[in-house]
């Protein structure tokens, strides 16, 4: 009898070793970066009730106060540019290696700066800063482990996951987000980095936070089958609501670009603009987490419901087209529920529905407005069925959802950090522009054109080359008779500059 030795597989052992060490520290930041808005978004709004309550000489408080919350985070916005917005452009560009980023100067800025401008009540989610943040310390545990840009990245994806999950205690919404927005790839490395991180980042916030989700809004009706009609017309003005969303937050981006003044003090606009509505609707600041809950506990007319619905509209275009760090996530999960919110309205008013399945379209609306908006419909389902904690949803979240993306993708709209993504990399300072080599990673999609190519059948730019391909657990020889299959991830050496141009052509043909 022959003895066959056993041979241990520890090819992952390190990625979940580092994911576990990355998602207990993003853990820890990005909780106490939660914590600390909410408290501080709690005082602002203290003080704007208490103005509104006659207290008038609080006004010159609030007003000082903006100015030097102002202040810091325009000086820490020229000091670091990589921190403006919500991060996530930000972090897709490194990934690609198309950005180099500081990773030390971009936690500590952006840590400061988010809780000054989120935590002041400007309608910004942390959800985006979070992101960045873990992508952060995984990019600085790379770098301390003197690691490759392409080992990295594995890093930097699992950071990138933990700081969703412990933003909204949603682990698998943040490995899916990475997946599908971010990292574009399901490489078997990427997705057990990004599990890991995001699951030991969910523990730390989940016992700092408690077990409950962060929009428990209680027991959904099961929604009737007969009424998925309307679910159908939900999910097209779902998708025309997105579809503007997206063209006005370009929109707001270009008309702030107009502005003579450097980019860093653009803050001052939406700075000075939170006041009124702080005194006028303080319950309506910040990224709208408190809002949402409300529409369960004060049922609102549909007049205050459009009302609310256009001032958050408006102002978080011109919180976030400043470039105040500070993300859109959140705002758009509100949006959609507001949006929600006034087409149950319509329904109950035209005698189409029960008034019971209103809070199903406040669901709803959440997931079907952040499918469209970031292309990326399976982040939103996943992401709602976490945050509110039920799952008898599943089937009207996926059908509104649907249909809300396809009607943004047959208008032709990209997703929305994709866009953002462009608009950075085209204004980038010329001496970020690297001839370096790199490799990238291209995955082959089931039922792309990659799918059952030979290797010599690829059309790359010159002086590039296919260093591996990986096919499940197994590496192989790129030999040109290859062929290609659903799932492989071809890797390869080339120019920096010729990284975009073989990218985008890969991409269409795949």
């Amino acid at each position: 009898m022959f003895k066959k030795r056993i041979r241990l597989n520890t090819s992952k052992l390190s990625v979940v070793l580092y994911g576990t060490l990355i998602g207990f520290l993003t853990g820890i930041v990005v909780s106490v970066f939660r914590w600390t808005i909410e408290k501080l978004l709690q005082f602002v709004q203290t003080l704007y009730l208490d103005i509104s309550h006659g207290n008038i000489a609080l006004i010159f408080l609030v007003i000082t106060a903006n100015l030097i919350c102002f202040l810091i985070v325009s000086w820490m916005l020229n000091k670091e540019p990589n921190i403006s917005g919500s991060g996530i452009p930000q972090v897709e560009g490194l990934l690609l290696g198309e950005l180099k980023i500081n990773w030390w100067s971009t936690l500590w800025r952006k840590f400061i700066s988010g809780i000054l401008a989120i935590g002041s009540g400007l309608m910004l989610g942390r959800e985006g800063p979070s992101i960045q943040l873990g992508a952060s310390i995984g990019q600085g545990v790379a770098s301390y482990k003197r690691l490759s840009h392409n080992q990295s990245k594995g890093l930097i994806a699992s950071g990138a996951a933990a700081g969703l999950s412990s933003a909204f205690n949603a682990p698998l919404a943040g490995v899916m987000f990475v997946l599908e927005e971010v990292y574009h790839s399901i490489s078997p490395f990427v997705w057990v980095g990004a599990l890991t991180g995001a699951s030991v980042s969910d523990f730390v916030s989940t016992v700092l936070f408690g077990q409950t989700p962060v929009l428990s809004i209680g027991h959904l009706s099961v929604f009737p089958v007969q009424l998925y009609g309307l679910l159908l017309v939900f999910g097209i003005i779902l998708g025309l609501f997105g579809f503007l969303y997206q063209k006005f937050l370009l929109f707001s981006l270009n008309c702030y670009s107009k502005i003579r003044v450097p980019k860093y003090l653009y803050g001052i606009v939406p700075f000075i603009l939170v006041i009124p509505i702080g005194i006028l609707w303080p319950n309506l600041l910040g990224g709208g987490n408190n809002l949402i809950l409300s529409l369960k506990e004060a049922p609102m007319t549909m007049k205050m419901i459009i009302v609310i619905l256009l001032v958050r509209f408006v102002f978080s275009m011109i919180s976030y087209g400043s470039g105040l760090p500070g993300g859109i996530f959140l705002p758009i999960l509100t949006l959609g529920a507001l949006s929600g919110a006034l087409m149950a309205h319509i329904f109950v008013y035209l005698h189409l529905m029960s008034a019971n399945y209103a809070l199903n379209f406040i669901v709803i609306g959440m997931a079907g407005y952040f499918a469209c908006i970031g292309k990326a419909p399976f982040t939103a389902i996943i992401l709602i069925f976490e945050m509110v904690g039920s799952v008898t949803h599943i089937l009207p979240l996926a059908l509104v959802s649907l249909v809300a993306y396809l009607v943004v993708d047959l208008l032709n709209g990209a997703p929305i950090y994709e866009s953002l993504l462009e608009r950075l990399l085209k204004r980038k300072p010329a001496h970020l522009a690297t001839s370096s080599m790199i490799t990238m990673e291209v995955t082959v999609l089931a039922g792309g054109m990659l799918e059952d190519q030979q290797i010599r059948d690829l059309q790359l730019e010159s002086n590039s080359l296919i260093t591996l391909v990986r096919r499940s657990e197994n590496v192989l020889i790129p030999k040109g008779d290859l062929v290609l299959r659903a799932g492989d991830i071809i890797y390869i050496r080339m120019n920096q500059k010729d990284a975009k141009i073989t990218r985008n052509q890969l991409s269409l043909n795949n």
